[in-house]
């Protein structure tokens, strides 16, 4: 393969750049600039050259021999200043060596991959790990990258292994009496399997939310205090406030951090009938947003209000405008009761991200709805008796291949591109 370079940080002013080489030349390469490489496991500071012997920058090198890298490769790693100019010249001077290629994007990650340094599922898991904003996130993402989802199938994997081996040795004395009834034993195998996938099936949905950020829209009538309860979370004016009623339009939305989980706070237009067509389309999209939101909150003109949407017991009903009513309730004026808001929403939404599998994503949710619907036929075929056993014994093999597929043991290649499109590249 290719020997390949890039930038592994971020593009930009920074205090230090760091450049990765990884492949069968990555040492030359690296000889090439600083004259000589460290020992492995070992950094030191090197005088970079370009080809004919200009200076370019004083740098830490390190270098990792293979198997023992990211990549699983021969890697040199040069730490630099984090000069645009910098950066520009030492890329240009490897790329004058003639012994490496720009990397693509997602290409290092690649490697690692079909190095057995990772599996798919990690590499997903790498990937929200970069993109993490808030520590729910970081955490999530850092228990993919940790091999996580791997361990599960592993365990799945093992049992349904076993499982399967007791259906062939049924299957092998067919015109013999078997000892010993195997049924019992596979039966519990596939149940304990089957319970493990519904849990993590079931988990997916919170767990992307965690990734992707939860919702909650603010609702209510027309100059209820929403735009005023928006900017006082936000911390900045986010949303135009005034007396006169309708003046938000559409749906406003602010990104916020709720003690770890990212959540994004969605101000609506006020519910109400209007002979303004304009109006109207706020109106709709409202109700569309907040259909969609992960919570609601209903901000009550008065005490006697009825909300006039469709609300789940996890919604919060408050009075808005508490400054001016008297009435137990919220103010985005005063801040009066929005940390008793704000305790309540967090409360809420980390109950239900406690609720979060390891997976992490609608591709693997599909292949474990697919690994449990071939465990859940094949548990008919066993219990319909003993000449059903070798298409149960077929079904068992199906579920196996669907595991497989989550941490790239097979069917692979359809599912590459897109994973690795992500990536930026120095990864």
């Amino acid at each position: 393969m290719d020997t390949i370079f890039a930038l592994a940080t971020a593009p930009g002013k920074a205090g230090v750049a760091v450049i990765r080489i990884s492949g069968a030349r990555a040492l030359s390469v690296g000889e090439a600039l600083a004259g000589s490489l460290p020992p492995v496991g070992e950094a030191r500071l090197r005088r970079l050259f370009d080809g004919k012997g200009a200076p370019l920058d004083e740098a830490l090198v390190l270098s990792f021999m293979a198997p023992h890298s990211f990549t699983g490769e021969d890697v040199v790693e040069l730490q630099t200043h984090g000069s645009p100019a910098t950066i520009k010249a030492v890329l240009a001077a490897i790329s004058g060596t003639g012994l490496a290629r720009m990397a693509e994007p997602g290409e290092f990650t690649r490697r690692a991959l079909e190095n057995d340094r990772m599996d798919i599922a990690q590499v997903e898991g790498l990937a929200d790990l970069i993109d993490a904003e808030t520590e729910a996130q970081r955490l999530q993402a850092l228990r993919v990258v940790s091999g996580g989802l791997g361990k599960l199938v592993d365990g799945w994997r093992e049992n349904l292994l076993r499982a399967a081996a007791l259906l062939e040795v049924t299957i092998d004395f067919a015109d013999e009496e078997v000892p010993v009834d195997v049924t019992p034993e596979v039966a519990s195998l596939l149940k304990s399997v089957m319970l493990d996938l519904r849990r993590e099936i079931a988990g997916v949905d919170v767990a992307e939310r965690i990734r992707d950020g939860f919702e909650v829209a603010i609702l209510g009538a027309p100059n209820a205090g929403k735009s005023t309860l928006l900017n006082t979370l936000a911390g900045r004016e986010a949303a135009i406030t005034s007396d006169v009623a309708g003046t938000t339009r559409d749906v406003i939305e602010v990104r916020m951090d709720l003690n770890g989980l990212p959540v994004t706070v969605l101000d609506t237009a006020g519910l109400r009938e209007s002979g303004d067509a304009v109006e109207r389309i706020g109106v709709d999209r409202a109700r569309s947003r907040a259909k969609a939101a992960d919570l609601r909150v209903f901000l009550k003109s008065s005490p006697e209000e009825i909300p006039t949407v469709a609300l789940t017991d996890d919604d919060i009903v408050v009075l808005g405008k508490a400054d001016l009513h008297g009435y137990h309730g919220i103010s985005g004026i005063t801040g009066q009761g929005v940390s008793e808001l704000v305790q309540r929403v967090t409360a809420t939404l980390s109950n239900r991200a406690a609720r979060q599998s390891t997976a992490t994503h609608a591709r693997h949710a599909e292949a474990m709805r697919l690994a449990l619907g071939a465990l859940e036929t094949g548990l008919d075929e066993i219990e319909a008796g003993p000449d059903r056993t070798e298409l149960a014994a077929e079904h068992l093999r199906i579920a196996i291949r669907r595991l497989d597929s989550l941490i790239g043991r097979i069917d692979v290649e359809m599912v590459l591109g897109e994973i690795f499109s992500r990536f930026c590249l120095g990864k």
